[in-house]
């Protein structure tokens, strides 16, 4: 209804190209797995890095069908971790504070609440990243360094959520982004902030060891 009319990305011409080369039918979720992929190969982004700051990447033609197969798979798997985010199972963190029970007498929502961006305590001069303090009431520890290798947008996953839920008002609209808003009246959970801490570092882990797999696609 509304009139729209769904349509494919990927186009015709590009789909009857793999497939001419690979000797094999190629779908276009095949070909949009594949692509998705291909931009996490370690390889490939190093090799185009200056390309792919400047203009829309450019996708090889794998040699071989199999490596083609592997990439579809992984791209999936990709796909799959970084879209449906909420469903996955969240990494059992540990705590050097608080934890996941309140404190007696402190309601969840008092409990979880993020005010400022979460950060690194310090260890002597340097920032400890294996913990981040949560809150006044709560901190994190024995974060894998792992974490730390998925880069979204220049810098790790695991430090947007870090910086991102919290409450911060906008200088130029004064309009205010409250996380605590979102995780009550959207999630309905209060530890939805935490969570999703716990959320970005399985899925980072598990992004590393699905790239560290892939084969170079030339």
């Amino acid at each position: 209804g509304g009139g729209y009319v769904r349509q494919s990305a990927i186009s015709e011409g590009a789909l009857a190209a793999f497939g001419a080369k690979l000797g094999a039918r190629v779908t276009a979720d095949d070909l949009f797995h594949y692509v998705y992929g291909v931009l996490h190969v370690p390889t490939y982004r190093s090799k185009y890095a200056t390309n792919l700051q400047k203009e829309q990447p450019r996708i090889p033609v794998p040699k071989e069908p199999d490596t083609f197969r592997v990439l579809v798979r992984a791209g999936k798997q990709l796909g799959d971790l970084h879209v449906h985010y909420d469903a996955v199972e969240p990494w059992p963190i540990a705590f050097e504070k608080g934890g996941r029970e309140p404190r007696r007498g402190v309601v969840p929502m008092d409990w979880f609440r993020v005010d400022k961006p979460m950060c690194h305590p310090r260890q002597g001069k340097t920032k400890d990243t294996t913990r981040v303090q949560y809150n006044a009431h709560i901190t994190v520890s024995e974060i894998p360094e792992e974490a730390y290798s998925y880069i979204v947008n220049g810098k790790p996953a695991i430090a947007w959520v870090m910086t991102r839920q919290c409450v911060k008002k906008a200088k130029a609209s004064g309009i205010v982004n409250d996380a605590n808003r979102y995780a009550l009246e959207t999630m309905q959970d209060p530890a939805y902030p935490l969570e999703l801490l716990a959320r970005v570092i399985r899925i980072s882990i598990e992004t590393q060891r699905i790239v560290r797999r892939l084969p170079d696609p030339e």
